[in-house]
Order: structure tokens, then sequence, then C-alpha cells
């Protein structure tokens, strides 16, 4: 994907799946993907427009990267707080969804006040905005860009540039955010990352005043941060067949395999063995 709306603007991308528990029996509807804005790095990680027209319902589940989201769909609009465990959503009918994954600095920023209020929730997204043109037009204009299509990309980047003129009335991002920003960017890229000490050495911060930033900006624990990165690469490493269960849980630093199945099976609701089995089967390599 490498076409663009112009200098800076939101563009197309197709990253790496690693929140979204799909299987041959959980098939996902089509799901468009864009970066934000240039200016906008800062409170978005990136958009993502599921457009879905289904016979029977379909539950989606999820293990929610550690940031809030922002969802409009053609029936509800609401901000979402981290789900500590697996999230789940069922779709029906005919629909779609603007959904805006936002930073692990925007959460506060947007919601005014400590995401933990809204851990395993989510409120109105109506209840956040601003009386006047900024704010209480948002859902409507978002809703009207996608009527008469919302398989176009056009559409979808007519829908985001509204999303983006709203977020962008909380900038700049401030320098807790952009310090809670680099460390989860840093976790992601340092899969040997296990211990808590490690990551508050990384921020240059004591356990205990790490702990009140992670608790304010992403609504859970440093200990949570370290397990959901794990099980995001677990996900990934299933999705792409490499490796046995014990190689992939040594990978990921577990103790055995009878470790990372408990883990794996209490936050998803089934065993590494029965997700890597639900993949879809591979072309051998030539």
């Amino acid at each position: 994907m490498t076409s663009r709306t112009g200098a800076g603007g939101p563009q197309p991308v197709d990253p790496i799946d690693r929140a979204h528990l799909t299987g041959v029996s959980r098939p996902s509807p089509p799901i468009h993907r864009y970066a934000p804005s240039s200016h906008l790095v800062d409170l978005v990680e990136r958009y993502w427009v599921p457009v879905w027209s289904l016979t029977e319902p379909s539950t989606q589940s999820t293990l929610q990267h550690p940031v809030c989201l922002v969802v409009v769909s053609n029936t509800y609009a609401r901000f979402y707080g981290v789900t500590r465990g697996r999230s789940s959503v069922t779709l029906e009918g005919d629909g779609w969804a603007v959904g805006t994954m936002l930073s692990p600095a925007a959460g506060r920023l947007v919601l005014g006040r400590s995401v933990a209020e809204v851990t395993d929730t989510w409120i109105e997204l109506a209840d956040l905005l601003p009386a006047g043109r900024s704010g209480g037009a948002l859902v409507d204009d978002v809703r009207a860009a996608m009527e008469d299509d919302p398989h176009d990309p056009a559409a979808h980047l007519a829908s985001i540039a509204r999303v983006e003129s709203w977020l962008a009335t909380h900038l700049p991002a401030d320098a807790s955010g952009l310090l809670v920003n680099r460390l989860v960017s840093w976790l992601g890229e340092h899969p040997e990352v296990t211990r808590v000490d490690e990551l508050a050495r990384e921020a240059g911060l004591s356990e205990r005043s790490l702990q009140r930033l992670v608790e304010q900006r992403i609504g859970l624990s440093p200990k949570w941060l370290l397990q959901r990165r794990r099980l995001h690469d677990a996900v990934e490493a299933l999705k792409a067949g490499r490796g046995t269960l014990a190689e992939v849980a040594a990978d990921l630093g577990y103790a055995d395999q009878a470790h990372f199945t408990h883990d794996f099976r209490t936050v998803t609701g089934m065993t590494p063995g029965d997700y890597l089995r639900d993949q879809p089967v591979r072309p051998p390599r030539g």
C-alpha cells in the first residue's frame, strides 16, 4: 500500500496484526488501515475501518493494544478504555466503523483525566465532545462521509479527516505522554525485557513512579503491560507458524510451555495449541 492523500496526510498501511484473534473459525471482515497525518503521530497510532455484510452474527475478539480507542460506527460512537483481558464485539447485518487507535499519550488528553477510570469499560463519545463545530457535529460528519459507500477509500479519508480535526485540538502531547509513548514503543522492540525494573530503568523512573505513569496513561500496571506485549508476540508467532509451541514459549521467555499455555488460555480463553490449529494452512516454503 503506497498511495497518499498528500504530504503528511493519512495513508494506507498494512501493519502486522498482533491483536486480532482471527482464525479459520473466526474470520475477519475486510479492514482498511491508515496511518495518521504527520502532525498527529504523537496522538494516534493508526485508524482502522472495518466494513461488513453478514448473514449470521460474527464475534470478533482482540487483545487490545495498551491504548484507548475512539470508535464511530453506523450505530454507536464510543470512547473505550483499555480492556485487561480479551475484548469482543459481535457484528451483525450490514455495517461499518471508523476506529482510532490512540497513542498511549492521547487517552488522558482526550478523556481529561486518568484513563484508569475507564479501564474495562467505555463511555459515550458525545460526553467528551465540546459544544460547537469543533466537536458537536463530529459523529454526524463521520456518518455522512461514510453513508454513500463505506467501501470507498475516499469516504474513509474524509471521515478520518474529520476525526483528525477534532484530535488536533488536543495537541501538543505533554512530556509525560511523550515518555509513555516512547516507553511502549521501546518495549515492543525489546522482547527480551520481562521485568518491571528493566522498564523503570529505561524510563529513568523509580518503579513506584513508573506505576503511577502507566496507570494514569494506560489504566493498568507495568506488569500488565509486559504481559500484553508478550501475548501480542505470541499471537504473531502462532499466526506465522514460527516453531513448535515449546520453541515459541522459550522465545517469549517463559520457563516452560505449561506457563505459556496458562497465560495464553487465561486471557484468550483458548490454548496456544487450539489457536495454532485454527490458523490457515500455509504452503511449504520452496
